[in-house]
Parts: structure tokens; C-alpha cells; sequence
């Protein structure tokens, strides 16, 4: 372009669309190029031609496409056929077929001789605008649920037109009150355009008129429109037509006032009855807190009456064995570890008991709990951020997030959250002292700590802001960005941003991680505009990186469906039953501590004494009944009397061997 050769510029953009045929603003630049340049007929209209060819959807080649042709003096009848191939072209944007059908209908007008009081082009004109008007407000209209021109700028330009070049102020009152009907009475900036236009083609008592119903019907800046009006009456009017300004201004702002301290005072209260609710839930919260933890004190009494209620067993059973210690008791130890310390594993004699990790966890812990607990300030929300997704097993959060978070800004203090063991918790408020550093440690989300990413967000109060989205990304349609999936695992953000500059300026690349940091085998690669994204579509996709054979589409991620809800006669026919675990929650094992006995479930035959089976006085037909439920107590003596009958029966088998007759005696 700097060297000026034609024919070398043209050659290059011919090599460029050979293989970039579907990029819009490429065919822009060299339609441009030989608009202002070459201005080449044939050279001119066949580029356009195979530019509106290859990229339909774009309106902006098909609007250079008519002004190249009327440059260039085609005939009329050639322009017209190809306004109708745009038409139907398929846009995707409403806009899109106002922005043609604007250009067709400024050909139309540069083609009438306004000198003369009627023509065949004027009426072609006249017919060009009411069919586009129709054709807005039924065709687009009923594609994109909208006409795409909610001010009525076609509309407008009638109005002007009749106004200013066919002096027909009639046609154009009647074109604005069409406008006026159709939504945009309350706006005062389309009343001013009235205004302006019958100020310098009609009278000033339509202009009174004009001003008097904006008065009335604005809704956004009334002042302005008094303002206007007062004016008026200033210059031109009489004292009778002042008086009437003036006091017709003065209703209609007292209205606005009165209207606006009505939503300002409801608006006040819906604040405050959201601000009850949210004092309503917190109390809620914390007496179903306190609620549980009397639920819980009340579990431990009882149980403490049941170990009580173990009686004389209990005792005789811990003066024989004084090692045995029960959970909860001492230094919680179990007896299997008393066991382990005396035999060894796996039955040799251990010397000392080696530390479990349980153990070296609580040793650990133990000075967090003694630490106060710091309520959060929610007056200090724009100072402060909060950072999440971070490992438990970080040695001295505190310090460890200064060190990131200094080069953000001033680190006023570090709330890391650990529970009642004190455990940390994964999670921690960072306050800063002034709101622009905190501002800028929003930028390292995602950033890689300890190998999982941290999740850095605003601290916002959720009661009172609930529409408020920590994800930072957006889940629309982005023209500009392109979803690639399939990568493999072991693929780095640096070895995709290689492969994809060579389709384009690329802004940003991200990688899409689980949790724990770990990579799920898709990323988001942003480019400069839509062109060069559209490029790396079409030469990325089915592309093989490491033996995988990547996807790559225009990122529109699809909405999030909620689950539809069974009905309820097929949710109980096919419904698994919950597992039922005990007062403490769900063990370790799951390993059922009770007797096979006792699990069996009771039938109408039973053992008599000497082993045969004798029919139980219940009937069959009778259901069986549940089995009672045992305190710790219960289970103790019923354990003793199944002890004493193992001894006895031991006791008395050889007796019953000595004393039973032998065969031939």
C-alpha cells in the first residue's frame, strides 16, 4: 500500500481471499481499496459481487455492493434486484435490515427531481418507505420479535423528506403522530425533533401544540420541555398564552415531584423489608444453631445416664481390664491401640506406640483454638476480597497470602477461616486499605497456589445483594471467541496460544480447570474481532495436537436446565431407600456392631430347649414385630448373659460326654 503499485496490491489481496474467502472485513478493505483507487468498473462491481457471494450475512458489504453500482451509473432496474437478494439475504441482527433498507431508500431519494411538484420517482419514493415500514413491522417484526428501529428513524426521514424538500408539513404531522403512537410520547428528545422540525417548516401554533402535549406526556425530562416551552411563550406569546405556560408547567412538575417521592418512598420501604428479611433469617439461623447445640447437650447427658446405668458389669468389666478405655474417654485412644502396644503388629512386641496422624493434625491445630474469633465488617466490603478454593493444608496462610497479595496493594489484614478443631478451612477475607488495590487483586483469579487455582471475588453481602454472580465470564453468545475441546491433558496454555496466533491477534487464552487445579481438556482462546475468530474456525477444527483431534466452535455456551421434578406416584415406585445411620452420623466402616441375632428378623418357628423345633404360639399371618431399640446398658448385660452362657455351656459338655451311655454297654 506505502509503495502505491496496483497491480501488486490487488494481487496480494487476490492471494489473501483465495484463502480467506469468508472473512467479511477483508472483502471490506479491498472493496475500499478499489472504490477509492482503481475505480475499475468491472473491476470494481465484480469484487463486490463475489464479496456479498461469499459473506451474506454481513450488510455492510451489501450497502457498499448499491453504492458502488450507483457510482457507477447501472441501471435502476440491476440496483433494485439486488436491494431484494439482500432482503433476503438472512441477517442476523434486526438493526441489519434498517441499515439496508436506509440505504436503498437514500438511492431513491438522490434519484428525484424535487423541483417538479410530482414525479414517477417521487412516488417511487413515497411507496419504497411504506413498504419498508411494513416490512419492519411484519417480517422483521415476527423473526426477531422486534423491528430493530424502536425510534422510527425511517419514519424521521419520511417526515423530512416531506417536509423539507415536498413542502408537505400535512404528510409530515400525520408521519409523526404515527411515531408518537407507537411508544415514544414519553420521551422528550423526540418531541423536541417535532418541535425543531414545524419551527422551520410549519407555524408556531402547531409548535404551541407540539409543546403543550410533550408537557403532558414526557415522562423523562419534563423540565426540559417546560424549559422549551416557556421559552416559546417568552419570544412569541401573548400574556394569556404565558399564563397558560406557566401554570400548566407548574401542575405538571408537581405531579412529577409527587410521582417521584412515591417510588422514592417505596422503593425506601422495599429496602427495609428487605433488610427485615434478611435480620428475620439471621435470627433464624441462630436459633436453629442454638437449637442443635441444645439438641446436642441433651445427647450427651443421655448418654452420660446410660454409661451410669451400666451399673455393677461396667465396673467389675474395667476392673479387670484397666487398659481398655472407651472413645471420648482420656485422650480418646481406642482399645485395639492398647492391644497394638502390647503384642505389636502382627504379633510382635512393640517397643512404643508410634503417633498417628489424627494425632499430629489436633497437636497442630490446638493453637488455632484458642485464637478469637473476628466477626466480619460488612461496612469495609469495597475494601476487602475473598479468596476461596485454597489447599487445607497450608502451613501459615496468613503469611503466605501477604506475600501474593502485597504486589496488589497495601495489605491491611488477613482473615483466614478455620473450623472448631481449628482446621483452616480453605478460604480467607483479605482487607486492603484503600479500594483500588483491592480492585486490582481481582485480577489474580484463577492464579495457581500450591497447585489448585485460588478463586479471588468481591466480597458481597448475598442477603442483600442476591442477583449478584461471582462467575466473571459471560454464558452469551461472544462472536470473538472461539470454545475449543478434546485437547489433551498435557497440553499448556503456551503450546495453544502457538498454534493459535497463527489465525490471528490473540487477546487471551484460558484454560478450563476443575477444583483441584487438574486440566478437563477444554479452553476459551479470545481474539481481536469476529473476522479473525471466524478464520480460526474454519483451520482449527478437526485439528490433531498430540494424537487428539480437537473441536473448535464460536463459544455460545447453552443455557442450564433445571432438573424436571418426578411425579410423585413414579418417585415412590422407584425410589431406593436412604441409608439410616445412627445418633453419631455415618462411620468410617459402616461395620454393624450388633450380634447376627439379633439382626435376624422374628418368624413364627422357634428352637425349643432340646433343639428341636417347636411351632411358635404367634401365627404366621401376624406381622412381626420390630425389634426394640437398646441403650448402652441393655446391650451390656445382654452381652454379660451371652458371655455366662458360652462358660456354662463349656463348663457342663464333658459332663454331658461322661455321663451319656456307650453303645454295647
Amino acid at each position: 500500500m506505502k509503495a502505491g503499485d496496483p497491480a501488486r496490491i490487488q494481487l496480494i489481496y487476490e492471494r489473501a481471499l483465495a484463502e480467506n474467502c469468508l472473512v467479511p472485513d477483508l472483502w471490506a478493505r479491498y472493496n475500499q481499496y478499489l472504490d477509492r483507487q482503481l475505480r475499475v468498473k468491472e473491476l470494481v462491481l465484480s469484487a463486490h459481487d463475489r464479496a456479498v457471494r461469499n459473506c451474506p450475512w454481513t450488510v455492510g458489504l451489501w450497502i457498499r455492493y448499491l453504492l458502488a453500482m450507483e457510482r457507477h451509473g447501472v441501471d435502476h432496474c440491476i440496483i433494485s434486484e439486488i436491494f431484494e437478494k439482500a432482503l433476503n439475504a438472512g441477517f442476523i441482527q434486526a438493526t441489519d435490515y434498517v441499515e439496508i433498507w436506509q440505504a436503498y431508500l437514500d438511492y431513491l431519494r438522490r434519484r428525484v427531481d424535487f423541483t417538479q411538484d410530482s414525479s414517477k420517482e417521487l412516488e417511487e419514493l413515497r411507496s419504497a418507505f411504506a413498504r419498508a415500514v411494513e416490512y419492519l413491522k411484519q417480517e422483521v417484526e415476527e423473526r426477531f420479535s422486534e423491528s430493530g428501529d424502536p425510534s422510527c428513524t425511517i419514519m424521521q426521514n419520511w417526515a423530512r423528506v416531506e417536509a423539507r424538500l415536498c413542502n408537505n408539513m400535512q404528510k409530515a404531522r400525520e408521519l409523526w403522530d404515527n411515531i408518537m403512537t407507537k411508544g415514544n410520547a414519553k420521551y422528550a428528545n423526540m418531541w423536541l425533533e417535532y418541535y425543531n422540525l414545524e419551527r422551520a417548516h410549519g407555524d408556531t401554533q402547531h409548535c404551541r401544540k407540539a409543546l403543550h402535549r410533550a408537557v403532558q406526556c414526557t415522562s423523562d425530562y419534563p423540565e426540559h420541555v417546560c424549559e422549551v416551552l416557556l421559552t416559546l411563550e417568552r419570544i412569541e406569546g401573548t400574556l394569556e398564552d404565558w399564563d397558560a405556560a406557566v401554570q400548566k408547567t407548574e401542575n405538571r412538575l408537581a405531579r412529577v415531584n409527587e410521582q417521584r417521592a412515591k417510588v422514592a418512598e417505596k422503593e425506601a420501604a422495599l429496602a427495609k423489608q428487605e433488610e427485615e428479611k434478611a435480620e428475620q433469617r439471621k435470627q433464624a439461623r441462630a436459633e436453629k444453631k442454638a437449637s442443635k447445640k441444645a439438641k446436642k447437650n441433651r445427647i450427651g447427658d443421655k448418654r452420660k445416664a446410660d454409661d451410669d446405668d451400666e451399673g455393677e458389669w461396667g465396673r467389675e468389666e474395667e476392673a479387670e481390664q484397666p487398659s481398655k478405655r472407651h472413645k471420648g474417654d482420656g485422650d480418646g485412644l481406642l482399645l485395639e491401640e492398647d492391644m497394638e502396644l502390647e503384642t505389636g503388629l502382627f504379633g510382635r512386641s512393640g517397643t512404643e506406640k508410634p503417633d498417628r496422624p489424627a494425632n499430629q493434625k489436633q497437636k497442630a491445630s490446638t493453637s488455632r483454638k484458642d485464637i478469637p474469633k473476628v466477626l466480619h465488617d460488612s461496612s469495609k466490603d469495597n475494601v476487602t476480597v475473598f479468596v476461596s478454593n485454597l489447599s487445607y493444608n497450608m502451613a501459615e496462610p496468613e503469611v503466605k497470602l501477604k506475600e501474593l497479595f502485597e504486589s496488589c496493594g497495601e495489605v491491611e489484614q488477613i482473615r483466614p477461616v478455620f473450623s472448631n478443631k481449628g482446621t483452616f478451612r480453605g478460604y480467607c477475607y483479605v482487607e486492603f486499605k484503600d479500594e483500588k488495590s483491592a480492585l486490582q487483586a481481582l485480577g489474580l483469579d484463577r492464579k495457581v497456589v500450591e497447585g489448585r487455582p485460588m478463586f479471588v471475588s468481591p466480597c458481597v453481602d448475598k442477603n442483600k445483594n442476591p442477583d449478584f454472580k461471582g462467575f466473571r465470564y459471560s454464558t452469551t453468545l461472544e462472536k470473538h471467541k472461539l470454545f475449543i475441546s478434546g485437547l489433551p491433558f498435557s497440553c499448556t496454555k503456551e503450546e495453544l496460544e502457538d498454534v493459535c496466533k497463527a489465525h490471528g491477534n490473540v487477546k487471551d487464552i484460558r484454560l478450563v480447570t476443575n477444583r483441584a487445579g487438574k486440566p478437563k481438556g477444554l479452553a476459551y482462546v479470545e481474539y481481536e474481532n469476529e473476522a479473525q475468530a471466524s478464520q480460526a474456525v474454519l483451520k482449527m477444527d478437526g485439528l490433531t495436537i498430540k494424537e487428539h483431534v480437537i473441536k473448535v466452535a464460536i463459544s455460545n455456551p447453552p443455557l442450564r436446565k433445571l432438573p424436571d421434578k418426578p411425579e410423585a406416584g413414579r418417585a415412590s415406585q422407584f425410589a431406593v431407600p436412604r441409608q439410616i445411620y445412627g445418633a453419631r452420623g455415618k462411620g468410617r466402616t459402616q461395620l454393624s456392631m450388633m450380634p447376627r441375632a439379633l439382626q435376624r428378623q422374628s418368624n413364627p418357628v422357634a428352637k425349643a430347649e432340646n433343639g428341636m423345633v417347636q411351632n411358635s404360639p404367634a401365627t404366621s399371618s401376624e406381622p412381626a414385630e420390630e425389634p426394640k431399640k437398646m441403650s448402652n446398658a441393655d446391650f451390656a448385660k445382654m452381652l454379660l448373659n451371652n458371655h455366662l452362657l458360652w462358660h456354662h455351656r463349656q463348663i457342663t459338655r464333658p459332663l454331658l460326654h461322661a455321663t451319656r451311655p456307650r453303645k454295647g454297654n
